[in-house]
């Protein structure tokens, strides 16, 4: 392998950027293969329990919730033994264990013991292994690519997330109508068998942790992650952001097939089809990100996408049959390109913004105030649903992600056309500033 170090990689600056940097290309493409199947799995999933365990409102909506209930669960301490654990060795072992989780589930549909209950397990454990993988692939990124490549490599992976997002819904429906339903699951548990053997073949040693991380308990190290996050005047508003906004989103997603196959009377095709649109959105936003964040400063970006753009999910609840579905199809392309947006430009600040030994426990601290609101969010939704109704409900979750940029009006983002590229972060006691390297 090459010599390990801190933003390893070289300039790239040819038409196609990164995507000639060897290592970068590999996980790229490991990763793209694993989120077609993942995304394919988003819908089947939730279809598995509607159509063939005849599962209720609620059922469904904690089979969602299962998926973000890990962060809040065991976030904190994921993000600390990232930085104790080699990142790669770490995401070999979440990618082999993600596979059998999956691949139990066509395996046990085929001889007809499938239940509920493996489904929320599944869900809740392959969730909880995505926890330490996105930890670790978050923290060693800046090892293959420099400080100012890592927001065109956040917009590739944003892109190829975007990619998976627009064919795996679609590729689901295909596959849900043609072969079965449950044949869309073993594509994901392939996929991660891809984005494992990527894994390997990549040459650049990614830079093992170093400093505290050895030297205190695991409490210790936790702790030290939250309080760089709750004192910082970037990060903190950035999660604050993210944990209201997701808390409505999340509700959005676990209602999904629901309202659109029993609220709008569409088929699984078309349900698949739909539910392919952010990933449209993605795209778009992994490939204007670069330029509006060169034309009008990352800060500023970052403050329109969240204001500008997430109100057009009010157009969601209007769906209706027919021409009614442009409602669903504007509403989810502009928000959710605002949403893309804000992920790529705060990703990117705070993997330069960080400290190295505390790459992981930042990463993870900011994940569970982003995700920790959505399992919340998700069963919240459900309960509303089955009291109220589904299209209410929606009414009064987007609702809340309309006004969720307004928490990152602060003094500190207002004032700056740009976000800061490296840190006066304070260090581990919350007293002395620490300036990256």
């Amino acid at each position: 392998m090459n010599a390990a170090g801190e933003n390893a990689g070289p300039e790239v600056h040819r038409a196609g950027g990164l995507l000639w940097h060897r290592d970068f290309r590999l996980l790229w493409f490991g990763e793209t293969v694993s989120q077609v199947g993942t995304a394919m799995a988003v819908v089947a999933m939730p279809l598995v329990a509607v159509t063939v365990l005849r599962a209720s409102t609620f059922t469904v909506t904690a089979l969602v919730a299962m998926t973000w209930l890990p962060w809040p669960l065991i976030g904190l301490p994921a993000g600390a033994w990232v930085d104790r654990l080699p990142r790669r060795a770490v995401m070999l072992v979440c990618d082999l264990a993600a596979m059998m989780l999956y691949a139990s589930v066509p395996l046990t549909a085929s001889v007809g013991v499938l239940t509920i209950g493996q489904l929320l397990a599944v869900g809740l454990l392959g969730a909880g292994v995505g926890v330490f993988f996105t930890t670790a692939y978050q923290a060693c990124l800046p090892s293959l690519v420099s400080g100012k490549q890592l927001v065109e490599g956040n917009a590739k992976m944003q892109g190829s997330t975007a990619a998976a997002t627009l064919s795996g819904p679609g590729l689901a429906g295909l596959a849900a109508q043609a072969l079965g339903v449950i044949t869309a699951l073993l594509f994901n548990a392939a996929s991660f068998l891809v984005s494992a053997m990527c894994l390997l073949a990549i040459r650049t040693a990614v830079a093992h942790p170093s400093g505290d991380s050895h030297c205190q308990t695991i409490r210790a190290d936790i702790a030290a992650g939250v309080r760089l996050v709750t004192r910082d005047p970037y990060l903190r508003p950035m999660g604050l952001f993210g944990a209201i906004a997701n808390f409505g989103l999340s509700a959005n997603q676990a209602l999904a097939v629901l309202f659109l196959i029993r609220v709008v009377g569409v088929g699984p095709l078309a349900v698949g089809l739909l539910l392919a649109v952010p990933g449209v959105s993605g795209l778009l936003g992994a490939v204007t990100v670069g330029h509006l964040t060169r034309r009008i400063g990352t800060a500023r970006a970052l403050t329109l996408s969240a204001l500008a753009a997430l109100p057009f999910g009010l157009l969601i609840p209007l769906t209706q049959p027919g021409r009614g579905l442009v409602f669903y199809v504007a509403g989810t392309l502009i928000a959710a390109t605002g949403t893309a947006t804000a992920s790529i430009i705060m990703a990117s600040f705070r993997q330069a913004y960080s400290p190295p030994r505390l790459r992981g426990r930042v990463t993870a601290t900011m994940s569970i105030l982003v995700a920790g609101t959505s399992p919340l969010g998700a069963l919240i939704g459900g309960v509303l649903a089955t009291a109220i109704g589904i299209r209410e409900t929606l009414w009064i979750m987007f609702g809340i992600v309309t006004v969720s940029g307004t928490v990152l009006l602060t003094h500190a983002i207002r004032q700056n056309r740009d976000l800061p590229a490296t840190g006066a972060i304070r260090d581990l006691d919350g007293t002395r500033p620490l300036h990256q390297s």
